[in-house]
């Protein structure tokens, strides 16, 4: 695997309603996209920080992977997100090398991006995004 670089950092949070005056005031920058991921069951928001972006997530349901992620560890960095070229066939790498995958297939994810997620019990309680921008 070679990432290109870190995509995002996604952020789990209560309320984007709260959070985004914040992140505008410390960045610098205004938020530039909100975004419902209806499978992930989550509303997304964005900022761009030089190449990285930071990724807040809001859970529509608290039976959702963020709602459950808050209600067990509170907010805060819920996982770390890596481009990649060729997402299937990283996958393929990844698992072939011992890793555990979340997702054995890319899906749909925000900003029009494939992604899928490696299971944090084999990246150091880490949970990893890779995604692939098939918007180029």
């Amino acid at each position: 695997m070679k990432p290109s670089h870190i995509e995002h950092i996604g952020i789990a949070v209560k309320s984007l309603s709260d959070a985004i005056p914040y992140y505008e005031k410390l960045l610098g920058t205004a938020c530039y996209a909100i975004e419902e991921v209806k499978d992930q069951r989550v509303r997304t928001a964005f900022f761009k920080v030089g190449q990285t972006k930071i990724e807040l997530l809001e859970s529509t349901d608290p039976e959702g992977p963020v709602g459950k992620f808050i209600e067990k560890k509170g907010e805060g960095i819920h996982h770390l997100a890596f481009a990649v070229d060729g997402l299937e066939n990283t996958l393929e790498e990844v698992k072939a090398n011992g890793i555990r995958l979340i997702d054995e297939t890319p899906r749909k994810g925000a900003e029009g991006m494939h992604i899928a997620f490696l299971h944090p019990k084999s990246t150091f309680g880490v949970l990893t995004e890779l995604c692939e921008d098939k918007n180029k």
